[in-house]
């Protein structure tokens, strides 16, 4: 089937001249959990939204098997910071989910029940479907984000990119983001997270990426996580569980 990574070649991406992102190449292999982790402001998001063409690049490529990722968004479900999410905007829980299943359907197509049965499916995965007719914006933030994620898995894509899902939510959906992300690497999907926490939550990925405007380091999580490359990431000023050992 040929090379199913996403590959990244010489990215570089600025914000209003500011420079964002400097000659970032690297692999995400799928089959894995990968992480983009760094200090605030070393450009994970930007990273992230580069890959889908949410923002201009300056220079480089990234390509999903051969051709241009931005040109295979069909083939991605994306779900974004909940800070950049109107939860005052109408809508119940099955209407969130089944918002990915729009593009296999059509615009103002009716769903079929196919379509119907996968969304309920999606919601039962993430324990939500009892709040399937609630608003979306009278629930937790840790039911919002379990919401998000059976959307996401109702797109049925090869391509899961997770915006710091878990910021805000509670300790069961925590447990349920990292269960169902393990569930669809194991399926041999691409599955890429953007994650803020160095604690001991950090031991559920296989791989890393460190960035700090520029890549630090990647590859297997016990490589990445090494006192240098922490160093060179955070100034010397962080502290992290001890994967290496887990």
């Amino acid at each position: 089937m040929g090379d199913r990574s996403i590959t990244i070649n010489h990215l570089g991406a600025s914000y209003r001249s500011v420079e964002a992102l400097r000659d970032i190449t690297l692999k995400v292999q799928p089959g894995r959990l990968t992480g983009i982790i760094g200090p605030n402001g070393a450009g994970k998001s930007t990273l992230m939204k580069a890959m889908l063409g949410l923002i201009p690049v300056t220079q480089g490529e990234i390509y999903y098997q051969g051709q241009p990722l931005h040109q295979q968004l069909n083939q991605v479900a994306y779900v974004p910071q909940r800070s950049q999410i109107d939860w005052t905007y109408p809508a119940t829980v099955w209407d969130v989910v089944m918002m990915g299943r729009v593009r296999q359907t059509g615009w103002l197509r009716r769903f079929s029940a196919a379509s119907r049965r996968q969304g309920l499916e999606a919601l039962e995965r993430v324990d939500m479907a009892a709040y399937r007719q609630r608003p979306i914006g009278a629930l937790s933030g840790g039911q919002q984000q379990r919401v998000f994620l059976a959307r996401s898995l109702a797109q049925n894509g090869s391509i899961y990119l997770f915006d710091e899902p878990f910021v805000g939510v509670d300790q069961k959906t925590e447990n349920i983001l990292f269960s169902i992300f393990r569930e669809l690497a194991a399926m041999g999907k691409i599955v890429l997270v953007v994650n803020h926490d160095l604690g001991e939550s950090i031991t559920n990925f296989d791989d890393l990426i460190l960035l700090n405007r520029e890549l630090i380091a990647t590859g297997k999580r016990q490589f990445v996580l090494k006192e240098n490359y922490l160093d060179q990431a955070y100034g010397g000023k962080v502290l992290f569980f001890n994967a290496q050992a887990a």
